[in-house]
């Protein structure tokens, strides 16, 4: 555990002159303090190490005072008191708190026919958000990079017919701005998870964020990469395990599913599992994906494609059209079963099957 740290929870009708005297006394007692932003709360975290109560309930606009020494303080359960959060995707769709959802389509578009094909399949199934690759970072330069903005045409095209919110890769800073009026949710690949600079651009955007955990990081740099985003003032953080490099060479990636419970332990932020990429086997992805939801997953987001023998990248572990109806109707079915077993916690909702 590192230094003490102080969050200030400030009340919801708190006004300017209250953080003007807050920060005037808090500079008196020699710290410095950053404002936290969020859409429905703010903070101030006291910056620097805090070995002494600093005294400050009585201060006016002041609504609670947390002393911690968790590395990721803003991450943290103690932030909100033991409760895990939701984040808002879109009005009336949410995930966490009780709210899981599957995110399906395409590790790449390739072609509006392929893109709009998936949509409304996955759509049919019952998936709540269409995913696709419109940039594609790859260990071998000479394999397909994607469509780059043609792509995420396509994915916005996808999106107006159907109906389906889109979750898509981000690579860059330079990117973010055309990317927020057709994207619903920013995904940070692993390979980007300490990319500070783009973590920090992502922490100014209104929109949610899916940050992946990185190949051979652990759950206290996965967290803090995550704090990031949430230090720049944007609360809608998502995370998502993808496996991380192991031994076995069987599978792609070794599917860490302890880290479900064990991140839920830790921190408030919503967990989704991605069991295409985590082990890089089609016939591994329904079993994997259900034991994803049985550890306490928020959700799922799985690789669907019309013909995966003729996908441009991750065939191999692509589900069919097929293969993704039958694994979201065995969803359905597991769903009242885990509600029995989660006593005491805010009863999960079921995947809606159409």
């Amino acid at each position: 555990m590192g230094d003490q740290r102080v969050i200030i929870r400030m009340q919801q009708n708190s006004s300017t002159n209250d953080l003007a005297k807050l920060f005037h006394t808090l500079e008196k007692k020699g710290f410095m303090a950053r404002y936290v932003p969020y859409r429905d709360d703010c903070f101030v975290m006291v910056e620097g190490r805090v070995d002494r109560d600093l005294a400050l309930q009585g201060i006016p606009g002041v609504e609670e005072v947390i002393s911690t020494s968790n590395p990721f303080p803003l991450a943290s359960l103690e932030l909100t008191n033991g409760k895990h959060s939701t984040v808002e995707i879109l009005p009336g769709l949410n995930i966490g708190g009780g709210h899981k959802l599957v995110m399906a389509g395409p590790c790449a578009v390739e072609s509006r026919d392929q893109i709009l094909e998936c949509a409304r399949s996955v759509k049919k199934a019952g998936a709540s958000i269409l995913r696709g690759g419109a940039f594609k970072p790859r260990t071998n330069p000479y394999s397909f990079q994607g469509l780059g903005s043609e792509g995420i045409a396509l994915l916005a095209e996808a999106r107006k017919i159907t109906g389906l919110p889109v979750i898509s890769e981000v690579m860059s800073m330079e990117t973010i701005e055309w990317m927020m009026p057709h994207v619903d949710i920013l995904q940070v690949g692993a390979r980007n998870m300490q990319n500070f600079p783009l973590l920090k651009a992502l922490g100014k955007v209104d929109k949610p964020v899916m940050l992946k955990r990185g190949p051979m990081a652990t759950v206290d740099e996965w967290l803090q990469a995550a704090e990031y985003i949430l230090l720049g003032g944007n609360r809608r953080v998502i995370l998502c395990e993808r496996g991380i490099r192991g031994v076995e060479t069987r599978t792609r990636n070794t599917l860490d599913l302890n880290i479900v419970p064990l991140v839920k332990s830790l921190s408030h932020l919503p967990v989704v599992v991605d069991p295409s990429h985590g082990t890089g086997i089609r016939e591994l992805v329904a079993p994997m994906s259900l034991a994803a939801l049985a550890a306490g997953a928020d959700g799922l987001i799985v690789e669907v494609h019309p013909k995966p023998e003729e996908a441009l990248s991750d065939g191999m572990q692509s589900l069919t059209t097929l293969q993704f109806s039958a694994l979201m109707k065995s969803i359905a079915k597991l769903m009242p079963a885990l509600e029995v077993f989660r006593e005491g916690e805010e009863p999960c909702h079921s995947v809606t099957v159409m």
